[in-house]
Parts: C-alpha cells; structure tokens; sequence
C-alpha cells in the first residue's frame, strides 16, 4: 500500500466487503494487509495481518502471510495460524485476525492486537454485538500452548470490522450503518488513523443469502 489511501471492494457469497489503508506517512509500503478469499459453498475467509513494525519488513512479513492464506483458504482457522506461524518464521512476525465468514455464522481467532467486532443495528445506533477474544503471541515468534477458535452466529445486516492498532480502538461503534461498506472502510481510515502507524479496515456486512 502506498502513502494514499487505497481501497478494494467485492462480494462473495452473502458477505458485501470493503478494504481501506495507508501507510505510515513518510514510508512507499504498508505492513498492514488483508485478505478476502471464497472458500465454496457461499463462505468466505476474511483476515488482516499487521507486520511488525513498518516499511519494507513488515510489508514482506505481511505480505508472506497473506500468499499462505490464498493458498489453503478452506483450511480451519487454527492451521492457517500454523501455517502462517512457519511461514514467518524468518520474519519480523505478524499479529493476524481471520475469520470464516458463513450464511449463518462466523468463526474467528485472533494472535496480537488486530481487531475483530461484529456490530449489529439497535434502537439507540450502533452496538457492538461481539469482539473476537485475541490470544498473546506474535505469529512467527511465538504462539499459546492453546488458540481455538470462537463461533457465533451472524444475521442480514449485520457489519464485521477487522482493523488493525493503526486505527483508533472505537472505530466499531461510530460507524454508520446505512453507508456502503465502501463508504464506511474509507471514512474509518481518513478519520481514525494514527499519525505513527499503517493502518487497515475491512469491513463485511451481511447481505443475506443470495438469490
């Protein structure tokens, strides 16, 4: 990512999703990064990896864990730590949230301080309905003797937010449900970014099964 802020969108399955970034002002490239990957039958696999520090190691840390996530998306979540684990071995390491987004459900599991809240509408705005529960750990370096994955279940319209510390801690409440994911990913970024970090949100929502 460059010093812009730069923007990717899709859809797979029931999932509308949106990504937005920047690098730390002053660097070419970001050590923040994402992926948004199908993994048949509706589902989806939706992560953000934050390499440590910033510039060119964290980029190649980064950016090492996403091409081990394209490659075994339909793997269950706690093999895709491991194997980012070795992968990044040699690496300044990375925290890494992913989440398997279904129909029904989402499961997630985090390792570091990328995080992940899913927010749903209330009758007084906003509510964060669940946050991902994150595991010590840089991945790379050092992992819990135990990380498990948590499951929960997910509704037509509600929004999941994965963003990395480069973003300030209560970007999930603030945003505004009748934007486009689009909408919401750039906003975050212009408005929540750290002036000493990259930072990175992607945002799903829920758009109900497709006909």
């Amino acid at each position: 990512m460059g010093l812009n802020l730069v923007q990717e969108q899709g859809r797979i399955g029931s999932a509308e999703w949106a990504a937005a970034g920047r690098a730390l002002p002053g660097e070419n490239v970001s050590g923040d990064h994402f992926v948004a990957l199908d993994t048949g039958d509706g589902s989806a696999l939706f992560g953000a990896i934050d390499g440590l520090g910033h510039g060119d190691a964290a980029f190649d840390a980064a950016h090492r864990a996403a091409a081990v996530l394209s490659e075994n998306p339909a793997e269950p979540l706690d093999v895709l730590i491991l194997l980012c684990h070795r992968a990044l071995a040699n690496t300044r390491g990375a925290a890494v949230t992913l989440v398997s987004f279904s129909p029904s459900s989402i499961s997630w599991i985090g390792i570091g301080n990328v995080r992940a809240s899913l927010v749903a509408v209330a009758p007084g705005g906003p509510m964060v309905r669940a946050t991902a529960l994150n595991f010590g750990g840089i991945v790379g370096y050092s992992l819990p003797s135990v990380f498990e994955a948590q499951t929960i279940p997910v509704r037509t319209g509600d929004l999941l937010v994965i963003a990395t510390d480069g973003l300030g801690t209560d970007e999930s409440a603030s945003v505004n449900l009748s934007s486009q994911t689009r909408e919401i990913a750039e906003d975050l970024v212009a408005t929540r970014s750290k002036s000493t970090d990259d930072s990175l949100v992607l945002v799903v929502r829920h758009r109900g099964t497709p006909q």
